[in-house]
């Protein structure tokens, strides 16, 4: 796979389906996000048992989608960590209605407060612009379904998923934990 596949709704929902795993592609990358960017350390293992009780009842990921999770979180680490901005919400394609957008907008960022709530439940949130993010999260999550097919509606989508972006680098910004010194000892 390319970097640019792991990031791609149709091909991972694919194989949660085909695999009968009863998840939306884009909450689990928006839980996996939400773990990341609450502070969940880089070689910590446990988030694949979380997945499992989260979106497989407990009952062993399938090996295609264990593979899939884990190129996804490795995904998710390399993009936040990635100077030039490169993260990206992994949403259904602009191809898609705009209902099955919203949908998926709406699904990344309720997978997103799981997540960075499993992360942060022992833990007093940063500041005031993160407690903002997390109530905003849950207000998107909420939008309506009953959303027209036009221009106004596409520019809302977009700058509400921008804003979900930028959102996300602030949180893993606060409350991330850094690699650096980590590759650091590697290196010498």
């Amino acid at each position: 796979m390319s970097d640019e596949s792991l990031l791609d709704f149709a091909a991972v929902q694919a194989v949660l389906t085909a695999e009968n795993v009863k998840a939306h592609g884009a909450e689990l990358h928006g839980v996996l996000t939400g773990l990341i960017s609450a502070g969940y350390a880089f070689e910590s293992t446990d988030y694949l048992t979380m997945i499992n009780d989260l979106f497989n009842n407990g009952e062993g990921l399938p090996v295609a989608v264990k593979s899939i999770v884990k190129q996804l979180y490795s995904e998710i680490w390399q993009t936040l960590l990635d100077d030039s901005y490169g993260f990206r919400l992994m949403l259904a394609d602009d191809d898609d209605s705009m209902a099955e957008r919203a949908n998926a907008i709406g699904a990344w960022v309720q997978g997103f407060n799981l997540g960075f709530g499993l992360q942060q439940k022992d833990t007093a949130i940063a500041s005031e612009d993160v407690k903002e993010v997390i109530s905003d999260f849950a207000e998107i999550a909420n939008l309506s379904d009953d959303i027209d097919e036009d221009e106004a509606t596409e520019q809302a989508y977009y700058e509400i998923a921008e804003y979900v972006k930028v959102s996300v680098l602030l949180c893993f910004s606060e409350l991330g934990t850094p690699l650096e010194t980590k590759q650091e000892e590697t290196l010498h």
